[in-house]
C-alpha cells in the first residue's frame, strides 16, 4: 500500500462515481468550501447507457448551477415540443415557460458528465479517473471512516474522510458494502434496444405506446437522435437476442410505420445496444459515515425517462444534508427524495408492466405529469444554502 502524496490523507467527503449524480454533488459541495475527492474507475468523458432526456426540474437545476449555457453551446438541441403517440393518435404538446425554464434538452452523457466533472474541478474538487474502490474503512463501532482505492497500476491507497458518498450506479459497491436495505421494490420492468441515428429528424421528443410495445425519439448532440424501442422484460430475449437489428425494426414498426420509416431513412451511428431491464427500488440512503445518491439509492424503469433528472435533484438535496451534517438532515434528504419520487415510481412501475390499454396509459401519464409539476415546484422553491448556486 502506498502512502505517498498521490491523495491527501483526509477529505471532508469522498464520492465514489463521477457521473452526473456524483459530479453534481462534488461541484455543489466544493462550491460551499468542502474538501472533496471524487474517484471513478471509468475514463473521463466515457459514454454510458442513458435515456438522455432531461425534464423541467433537471434543466432548472443545470440553469441554477450555471452549467446549462455550456451544455447548450456543445450543440445540445433545445426541445420545445413533446409528442405522445397512442396507437394512431398523436398529441403534440408545446413546452411552456415555467420556473425560468423555456425548453427541455437531452445531452449525450459524453457531454453532460464531462461538463459537470469540469465544473466540479473548477470549484476545487479533486477528481480522479481510473481509480477503483476496493473496500470501505470502518471504525470499531461500524462507522465508515474512509476508503481503500486502487489505481490502474495496481497501487493501493487508504484515504480517510468524514463522509463517503456512493454515486456508483445500480450495482453500487458502496451500497453492498454498507448493506443498504431496499425498502421499496418494483414489480415490473421493460427491455430496450436503442441506437443513435443521423438523418431525417422530427421536432422535439416523441413517445410511442401500443400493445406490449413502446418507443421514443430523443434528439441529442451532433445532430443525432437516440431512438429506442421497448417490450416487456420477459419478451426481451426472444425479441432482440437472436437478431438485434431485426427485432429493433420489428418493434419500431409495431409502434408506428412512420417511426420505422424514420429509422430506415436515417444512418445508424455505431451499433444498436440493448438493456434487458431491471426492477426499480428505493434503498436506505444514509448511515454512519455514508450516503447514497443517484441510481445507487434510487432507480426506476427508464420508460418515463426521468433518471437523470432524479440524479440531479437528489444531488442537490443530499448536498444540503451534507452541509447541515446532522442525522436529522440526512433523514430529511431521504424523506424528501421519497416524497418526490414515490408517485412517479409507482406510475412508472405500472407503465413498465404493459398491463394497460390506450385510455389507461393516458391516465397514467396524467398522474406522471402532476408528479413532475409537484417536483418542479418543490425544487424551484428550495432555499439557497451557502454557495450551492453558481
Amino acid at each position: 500500500m502506498r502512502t505517498s502524496q498521490f491523495f491527501k490523507p483526509h477529505y471532508d467527503v469522498i464520492i465514489i462515481g463521477a457521473r452526473c449524480a456524483g459530479a453534481s454533488t462534488a461541484m455543489l459541495l466544493a462550491r460551499a468550501g468542502m474538501n472533496v475527492l471524487v474517484v471513478d474507475r471509468q475514463k473521463y468523458g466515457s459514454d454510458i447507457t442513458s435515456t438522455h432526456a432531461l425534464m423541467r426540474t433537471g434543466v432548472l437545476q443545470l440553469k441554477r448551477w450555471g452549467v446549462l449555457p455550456k451544455i447548450m453551446a456543445a450543440g445540445t438541441p433545445a426541445i420545445t415540443m413533446t409528442t405522445f403517440h397512442y396507437g394512431r393518435e398523436e398529441f403534440p404538446i408545446d413546452i411552456k415557460a415555467d420556473h425560468g425554464v423555456e425548453f427541455l434538452c437531452a445531452p449525450r452523457r459524453t457531454v453532460l458528465d464531462r461538463i459537470l466533472v469540469d465544473a466540479a474541478q473548477e470549484a476545487g474538487a479533486d477528481v480522479r479517473h481510473g481509480i477503483s474502490l476496493i473496500e470501505l474503512m470502518k471504525s470499531a463501532g461500524g462507522s465508515v471512516t474512509g476508503v481503500r482505492l486502487r489505481d490502474a497500476s495496481g497501487a493501493i491507497y487508504d484515504v480517510s474522510s468524514d463522509m463517503v458518498i456512493g454515486a456508483d450506479g445500480r450495482q453500487s459497491l458502496v451500497a453492498r458494502k454498507v448493506q443498504a436495505q431496499t425498502y421499496v421494490e418494483g414489480k415490473s420492468s421493460s427491455g430496450y434496444a436503442y441506437g443513435y441515428f443521423k438523418g431525417p429528424s422530427r421536432d422535439g421528443f416523441h413517445w410511442y405506446f401500443g400493445d406490449d410495445v413502446t418507443a421514443g425519439i430523443i434528439p441529442t448532440n451532433d445532430n443525432r437522435q437516440c431512438i429506442f424501442v421497448g417490450v416487456p422484460r420477459d419478451q426481451f430475449a426472444d425479441t432482440f437476442r437472436k437478431n438485434l437489428v431485426q427485432g429493433f425494426h420489428q418493434i419500431a414498426g409495431a409502434n408506428s410505420p412512420e417511426l420505422l420509416a424514420t429509422i430506415r431513412e436515417g444512418r445508424l451511428d455505431g451499433k444498436l445496444r440493448g438493456f434487458a431491464g431491471c426492477p426499480g427500488y428505493l434503498k436506505q440512503s444514509f448511515g454512519p459515515g455514508w450516503c447514497l445518491v443517484g441510481d445507487a439509492g434510487y432507480f426506476k424503469d427508464p420508460m418515463t425517462a426521468h433518471g437523470i433528472t432524479d440524479a440531479l435533484r437528489d444531488a442537490e438535496l443530499l448536498s444540503h444534508a451534507v452541509l447541515e451534517g446532522t442525522s436529522g438532515a440526512f433523514a430529511e434528504y431521504q424523506n424528501t427524495r421519497d416524497a418526490l419520487s414515490l408517485t412517479m415510481f409507482d406510475v412508472t412501475d405500472v407503465i413498465s408492466s404493459f398491463d394497460w390499454d390506450i385510455n389507461e396509459i393516458k391516465n397514467h401519464h396524467s398522474r406522471l405529469s402532476n408528479a413532475m409539476k409537484f417536483e418542479a415546484e418543490h425544487m424551484a422553491g428550495l432555499s439557497a444554502h451557502k454557495n450551492l448556486a453558481a
